[in-house]
């Protein structure tokens, strides 16, 4: 079992940055891959970023590829998603994943997922 507890989100201006943290319980998060999703209002749940259990191997959507990026600590538990410059249509919910030794963009592949983070960007 895996819990997962997202932070980090808030209100931002056009243009700004922001740093979401994930903090994962137990043991075993060198042997997860991790995922980052948002999800916005009336839309659906959207893939963003993942990284491999090692860390060695990332994975972007096209849409924040040069902007945002995924990275973790295995020896913190915790996976990050740095954002930058932040656009209004990156308002969303963001939810981390893992997905025991995988590495996906694939939604229904992530076993446990954080109850997700408020980003508001104002533009």
């Amino acid at each position: 079992q895996v819990q997962l507890v997202e932070s980090g989100g808030g209100l931002v201006q056009a243009g700004g940055s922001l740093r979401l943290s994930c903090a994962a319980s137990g043991r075993t998060f060198s042997t997860y891959g991790m995922g980052w999703f948002r999800q916005a209002p009336e839309k659906e749940r959207e893939f963003i970023a993942a990284i491999s259990w090692s860390g060695g191997g990332t994975y972007y959507t096209d849409s924040v590829k040069g902007r945002f990026t995924i990275s973790r600590d295995n020896a913190k538990n915790t996976v990050y998603l740095q954002m930058n410059s932040l656009k209004p249509e990156d308002t969303a919910v963001y939810y981390c994943a893992a997905a025991y030794l995988r590495f996906t963009s694939k939604g229904s592949e992530y076993a446990y997922w954080g109850q997700g983070t408020q980003v508001t960007v104002s533009s």
